[in-house]
């Protein structure tokens, strides 16, 4: 089953239990949240109590994606605050098996993230141990980029790996998912969709998930 997932990077977070709800209500699968430290990426987001916070606004899976240095120090304090899926980076998981089993362990889906020029043979021998694959479509940091056109090779070639060793792990792509680019993407073979501007702009949430998920 395919699923979208709401990134609430393009949300209003002035207002920000009220723009959940009302994406649940409009018909998204997930909550998507975006967690940046301004080293790893040029951005700085938000930390554990916000995602608590979230998580006392929805009952839909929390899907968190750690982009920060040395994940591993913050691993419980996400899992304790309502995350359900985890992601870390291989670029900056040194000891990713050990980091792998340390979100089983708290109870949480793990997810292993590749950024666009990471080739995929970096994970391959962490498949078997994580229970979704996020590859980025663009350069992490910042919302509303383009899609990046190559990426469509890189999602098939992914998917690919995943059917050859038989394994039940879902491939979520995540940067520049709109109208234009979600059909592509899932001929491509990818499962999890995360969108924010293609959610949250103009305001008309229930037009724009079901305008998405025509082309899942």
């Amino acid at each position: 089953m395919k699923r979208l997932s709401a990134s609430i990077l393009s949300a209003d977070f002035a207002r920000l239990a009220e723009e959940i709800r009302d994406v649940e209500e409009a018909g998204t699968d997930w909550i998507h949240v975006d967690v940046m430290d301004g080293h790893f990426v040029p951005n700085i987001t938000i930390g554990p109590d916000v995602v608590r916070a979230v998580r006392r606004s929805t009952r839909l899976p929390l899907d968190v994606h750690l982009m920060i240095e040395r994940p591993e120090r913050y691993l419980r304090e996400f899992a304790e605050a309502g995350a359900d899926w985890l992601g870390v980076h291989v670029e900056v998981s040194p000891h990713l098996h050990r980091t792998v089993q340390t979100i089983r362990e708290l109870g949480v889906h793990p997810v292993v993230t590749l950024n666009p020029a990471t080739p995929l043979c970096t994970i391959e021998p962490i498949l078997p141990d994580v229970d979704m694959v996020l590859l980025m479509t663009v350069n992490p940091g910042l919302g509303g980029q383009s899609f990046i056109p190559g990426m469509l090779r890189k999602v098939r070639e992914c998917r690919d790996m995943i059917d050859r060793l038989r394994l039940p792990v879902l491939l979520e792509v995540d940067g520049g998912v709109n109208e234009l680019t979600i059909g592509d993407l899932t001929a491509a073979g990818a499962d999890v969709f995360v969108a924010g501007s293609a959610v949250f702009n103009g305001g008309d949430y229930a037009s724009n998930i079901t305008a998405l998920k025509k082309r899942m």
